[in-house]
């Protein structure tokens, strides 16, 4: 898969753009539906990833994107999730995820992708 973040706030995956956050589960790529961690937000001073979202949990492995600076919180819970379910959690800024995800299938690809901060 060729992911890389554009600009901020723009990502491109296999040649299409995308100007919001997206969820990529078995290769298929999705808007990130943020509404379940809203409630979270002035705990944090930015909507985390909780594990109220919808997760791609299939597969061993789930990346996560933390934005161009690193900057998207992922609560507690999301680890603790990943951990009872058995799947390993690479979290890194989304530059660098999207590098990670060009070594692997499409269908092995199992990822959350913050395109701002």
């Amino acid at each position: 898969m060729n992911a890389k973040l554009v600009s901020f706030g723009e990502i491109e995956i296999d040649g299409k753009h995308f100007n919001h956050d997206v969820v990529i589960e078995k290769g298929a790529v999705r808007k990130r539906l943020k509404k379940p961690s809203k409630a979270y937000r002035d705990r944090y001073g930015h909507t985390p990833l909780s594990a109220d979202e919808e997760i791609p949990w299939q597969g061993q492995r789930l990346y996560i994107g933390t934005g161009m600076f690193g900057a998207l919180p992922v609560m507690p819970e999301v680890f603790a999730e990943a951990e009872q379910r058995g799947v390993e959690v690479v979290i890194d800024k989304s530059e660098v995820i999207c590098r990670l995800l060009e070594e692997c299938r499409p269908s092995d690809i199992n990822a959350i992708l913050h395109v701002t901060c």
